[in-house]
């Protein structure tokens, strides 16, 4: 999965390419030691990006700004577009309605005057007055046809436009032009309730007014934009995006001169940042950290971490030793005196780095996204909303949102809804319609499903039955029959004799099996060594050790003999380490009250692809981002899953495959309910379903942490609210504090 996400409410793109891999290690230091900003942290997580005024925002330099990669298009309405794609557009495009730092869609005076609906009835009609000062970088006033391609463009009705999705755009009827380009009316054929995520980015008419425009040549360039900067060069090689100030436009001029976005790997970002060859980043809680020891290492409170330059076992000291130990007087001396030339090297790298890195303040607060823990409702046990429910309360969530958040000093207030999050109008937590956390309630759901302990161990006699069954089913004569009893005998007959040999071997047994395993010696010998040993490695126990008892395999929990055993799929690579830890607790949860589980690693590339989206889990962890539109962004995730004509399921971006027809009733009539607070009750009556039904367990609210240089201001970890590029800016001259003064 990415490892970045997007809002859904500012890229409007399809929510499978916003996925987050999910998870925080703890990080003693960095609780007590993160960013400048003061005040105290509401549930729901103001923003910490160093507030200035415009008038302490000195003119020009450059900020350089890590992403993960040159994004494939700049086109936000394809399926390949990414969240560097809407970081970049965001500089570029108009956005009319974007998220304010309560989640919710605002109107943007730079581009709209007013933009509201005058009309319901027979048919709802949305007046938008343009800002009369907008235009393209080329001059052209932003007007009523820039809305009309958009719309032919994004209603699928012309399947030569390579589009991602059209939610909203299927129901406008028409566009005209009011009483002049700067007047549009647009008249919906269905009333839709989240009609301002609409031309949310705007593109120009050159873009979108034909399919070979729209579908690559807004891949790589933007030639006409309309917003604080404009684009003047992609360089895939080199990996960066550069963007200049907009001579044409008419808001608050941008601080900056240019902004420079930099593909910087996450695992890379570290030496991007000790090298100063970025000036923002987000970065994982390692790195956090690192600054935090930077910090703590300047202030003389924090020194050199343990075995490294300036602490007891230096190169130094440890070469003097080994040569005192093995050679002469003078051989020490020469050891030692190398040794301290070498520790002063260290030692200055150290401190270079410890004093690029104290240069940068960690931003933090809550990202817009849940982590949640999916289960696959498709087949197998958890096919059972029993069996679903059941997992779901026995799992700790506080603990789970406390090892993550708390360290981090992050409210740990557990996420009560999967369409709103805390702080947003619409939040409410309907959690309880699902139930808290009790074990015993969860082994009450289980044997109800007929899932009991010892399930899992089927009787020998029955054992016996069902084999000779097979045997008689399988030779269907008699001769066959005897041929196989004889055959039978004979297998006996060897199995005795090898346990006789195996009882000779000083009382030695093989741990959960009841013969010989292949040790060393071959054919379940034991050799000398392994006596010596106390056994065969893994395979053996010492003599007189008493076998195990079985109550494990009796605690399991089964049914006519099969254990309920579910697959945990989780990402293998360097950057979700902490998304594993947050699955090994699970595991352990899960553990407690009989259910096994077989944790499969994959590669981080492929989690998504092969595994989420095709169905191939029992359980997974991946996160949702958060959207000011509800009832259309929420609909695909949780929609009642179709079976199509080939036999396969239609699933949108339901990857749980769990719904129903009521969900989907709820959120049709949310979407077509003008009166806000109407359609956010249905939303609520939606959630609770949502709950109740199991498929996806909302954890905790990420965390978002982001390197920024201390002399930035306006920039850092955003929250919900859009970035407003121009006013990002250093409170210092770029002598100071710029990314080029920084390298030298």
């Amino acid at each position: 999965m990415a490892h970045v996400g997007v809002p859904r409410g500012t890229a409007r793109k399809r929510r499978s390419v916003a996925l987050l891999a999910t998870g925080v290690l703890t990080i003693p230091v960095l609780a007590g030691c993160s960013s400048d900003s003061e005040g105290p942290t509401s549930v729901a997580a103001p923003q910490d990006i160093a507030p200035a005024s415009r008038d302490r925002v000195t003119e020009g330099s450059t900020v350089t700004w890590a992403i993960d990669g040159v994004p494939a298009t700049l086109n936000a309405f394809q399926a390949d577009a990414d969240s560097a794609t809407t970081r970049i557009t965001g500089a570029l495009l108009p956005s009319l309605f974007p998220m304010d730092a309560k989640g919710e869609p605002r109107l943007n005076p730079d581009y709209l005057e007013s933009a509201k609906v005058i009309e319901q009835e027979p048919k709802q009609v949305v007046l938008y007055k343009l800002n009369q000062q907008a235009v393209w970088s080329d001059g052209r006033e932003i007007g009523a046809p820039d809305f009309v391609a958009q719309w032919r463009a994004l209603s699928g009705k012309d399947s030569a436009f390579w589009t991602a999705r059209n939610a909203g755009y299927e129901r406008i009827e028409k566009i005209e032009r009011g009483k002049d380009d700067l007047q549009v009316r647009v008249t919906f054929s269905k009333p839709y309730a989240d009609w301002r995520s609409l031309f949310s980015p705007l593109y120009p008419k050159e873009v979108t007014g034909s399919p070979g425009t729209f579908n690559d040549g807004a891949r790589t360039t933007l030639e006409n934009t309309a917003g604080p900067f404009r684009l003047r060069s992609v360089n895939k090689p080199e990996g960066s995006v550069v963007l200049d100030r907009n001579p044409r436009w008419w808001g608050n001029e941008a601080k900056l001169e240019s902004l420079v976005f930099r593909a910087v790997e996450p695992e890379d970002r570290t030496d991007a940042l000790t090298e100063g060859a970025v000036d923002v980043a987000d970065i994982d809680p390692a790195t956090a950290n690192s600054i935090a020891l930077a910090a703590r290492y300047r202030s003389g409170k924090g020194g050199p971490p343990a075995h490294g330059p300036g602490s007891d076992s230096t190169p130094a000291s440890a070469l003097r030793s080994w040569a005192l130990a093995h050679g002469s007087d003078e051989e020490a001396a020469e050891a030692a005196q190398a040794a301290r030339e070498e520790t002063r090297e260290a030692i200055a790298v150290y401190a270079a780095e410890q004093k690029s890195l104290n240069g940068f303040a960690v931003r933090k607060s809550l990202e817009p996204a849940y982590t949640q823990l999916a289960l696959n409702g498709e087949s197998g046990p958890l096919s059972d909303d029993r069996v679903r429910r059941a997992i779901a309360r026995t799992l700790d969530r506080q603990e789970l949102a406390d090892a993550v958040l708390g360290p981090l000093g992050l409210p740990a207030k557990l996420p009560g809804s999967h369409l709103a999050l805390a702080g947003q109008p619409g939040y409410k937590d309907s959690s309880g319609a699902l139930g808290e956390q009790d074990t015993k309630e969860a082994r009450a759901l289980l044997a109800d499903a007929g899932w009991t302990p010892g399930g899992a161990v089927r009787r020998t006699e029955d054992t016996k039955a069902g084999s000779e069954a097979e045997e008689k089913g399988r030779a269907g004569k008699a001769e066959q029959k005897e041929k196989d009893e004889k055959a039978e005998k004979t297998d006996k007959a060897e199995k005795a004799e090898k346990d006789d040999k195996a009882s000779r071997d000083e009382g030695m047994y093989v741990v959960g099996d009841e013969k010989p395993g292949d040790g060393p010696a071959g054919d379940g010998e034991v050799t000398a060594q392994d006596k010596q040993a106390g056994g065969a490695r893994g395979a053996y126990a010492p003599t007189g050790t008493p076998a195990p008892a079985p109550a494990s395999v009796k605690d399991r929990l089964g049914k006519a003999g099969k254990p309920l055993s579910l697959r945990f799929v989780l990402p293998s690579g360097p950057g979700s380490q902490s998304l594993r830890t947050v699955g090994e607790k699970i595991v352990e949860m899960l553990d407690s009250i009989g259910i096994t589980t077989q944790v499969t690693k994959v590669d981080d590339d492929s989690y998504f692809k092969d595994h989420i989206a095709s169905g191939d889990y029992d359980l997974a962890l991946y996160s949702w981002p958060a959207t000011a539109y509800p009832a259309t962004d929420g609909r695909p995730i949780f929609a009642k899953p179709e079976p199509a004509s080939d036999g396969s399921l239609l699933v949108e971006q339901n990857y749980t495959r769990v719904g129903s027809d009521h969900i989907d009733q709820l959120f049709d009539r949310a979407v077509s309910e003008l009166d806000a607070n109407a359609s956010r009750d249905l939303l609520k009556q939606a959630d609770a379903r949502i709950w109740a039904a199991a498929g996806s367990i909302p954890l905790y609210q990420r965390p978002q942490l982001v390197a920024v240089d201390k002399k930035l201001a306006n920039v850092g970890a955003f929250g919900f609210a859009a970035p407003r590029y121009e006013d990002i800016g250093f409170t210092a001259r770029q002598a100071a504090g710029s990314t080029a003064n920084r390298k030298k």
